[in-house]
């Protein structure tokens, strides 16, 4: 019996398992019901720490196929947190990833031979094919929400392969660009102005055509900037990094950590087929702000502001990439499908909870 029952356990798989893939870890371990849970590591080294948190360590490497032939039928849910590779105008990594997810209707039931809910799926070591999605919150935390629009074409084929996994994706808000400041939802068209964000972009139609062909069901969270304790701009603060002048500055948004975790956890039970979601929080900061506010409660000076010309001579390109792109994010989604209440509901809020510094 006692072997029955961990069969029948929801098997989560975290592709990316770093700082917000071991915090979903936790999330997941508190809850009732605890689903079994895998973290892909091409690292040996990272083993003992996924272990400690939990996971169960599964050998593998997106940037080669055949690493990946274990992940057929493994899970029935899948986070997708790794970036893409550094360079290419391709994510290979994504597109290995769906192959080997794809794998898993092979691994259910040979050609010819229906799936049905016999010993044969869990024997395999995957859930019943037929499967609905595994409620990873409690009933009680469970809430109705208004009707997403999903295409038609991608609601039939989603119903109509449940034997595949649920796939959420972390993606970027750098997809769309500068936005002049604009506030946006997720119905702007994508405008990528660099290589890493035109590789999300590439990631994102990969996953959105997997899903109209019913490879899998994938759900798209665009993400904003992370902070948490241990993520704040402290090291550029110390340095006397420079932040733009009031009037050339851009608008950034956010998002914790802790709330990130909890909104990828809610996408993989909630998220539509092939739905956007802003993660962010309800911030409308521009970065020098946010640095100021950093500095502020750490008792730390503020960083010198400097016009743009100034900054294009001086700063690094990377960190250039991001001031040059403004924009704030609508956040409706989130709360009205979702139903997410974030613990941080700006910035601000996450600081007051921070110790006094003198």
């Amino acid at each position: 019996m006692i072997a029955t029952r961990t069969l029948r356990r929801a098997r989560i798989l975290i592709v990316g398992c770093g700082d917000v893939g071991l915090r979903c870890v936790a999330r997941l371990q508190a809850r009732r019901g605890q689903p079994r849970i895998f973290a892909l590591t091409r690292r040996s080294e990272q083993a003992a720490t996924l272990r400690a948190a939990g996971a169960v360590p599964v050998s593998g490497d997106l940037d080669v196929r055949a690493r990946l032939a274990r992940l057929a039928g493994l899970a029935s849910v899948v986070l997708h947190l790794a970036p893409p590779a550094r360079d290419g105008d391709d994510d290979l990594r994504t597109r290995r990833l769906i192959a080997a997810l794809k794998a898993r209707r092979r691994s259910a039931a040979r050609p010819g031979q229906s799936v049905r809910s016999g010993a044969s799926s869990r024997a395999a070591g995957g859930a019943p094919a037929y499967a609905p999605r595994p409620a990873l919150l409690p009933a009680s935390t469970r809430t109705s929400r208004p009707k997403a629009i999903v295409p038609e074409r991608i609601r039939r084929a989603a119903s109509a392969h449940p034997a595949y996994p649920t796939l959420v994706y972390a993606s970027t808000t750098g997809v769309y660009g500068d936005c002049g400041g604009a506030r946006i939802d997720e119905t702007r068209p994508v405008r990528p102005a660099n290589a890493r964000a035109k590789r999300r972009v590439v990631a994102e139609r990969q996953l959105r055509r997997a899903t109209a062909r019913g490879a899998l069901r994938a759900t798209i969270a665009r993400i904003p900037g992370i902070y948490a304790a241990n993520r704040l701009p402290l090291a550029r603060l110390e340095k006397g990094t420079p932040a733009l002048i009031e009037s050339e500055d851009v608008y950034t948004s956010h998002i914790h950590a802790d709330d990130l975790a909890a909104i990828l956890l809610r996408l993989a039970t909630h998220g539509r087929p092939a739905r956007v979601i802003h993660a962010s929080d309800d911030s409308e900061l521009k970065m020098g702000d946010y640095f100021d506010r950093v500095a502020d409660a750490f008792g730390l000076a503020r960083p010198p502001r400097v016009e743009r010309a100034q900054a294009e001579r001086e700063l690094d390109p990377t960190l250039l990439s991001f001031m040059r792109e403004s924009r704030r994010l609508a956040n409706t989604r989130l709360k009205h499908e979702l139903r997410v209440r974030l613990r941080y509901p700006d910035v601000d809020a996450f600081l007051r909870t921070l110790p006094p510094h003198p």
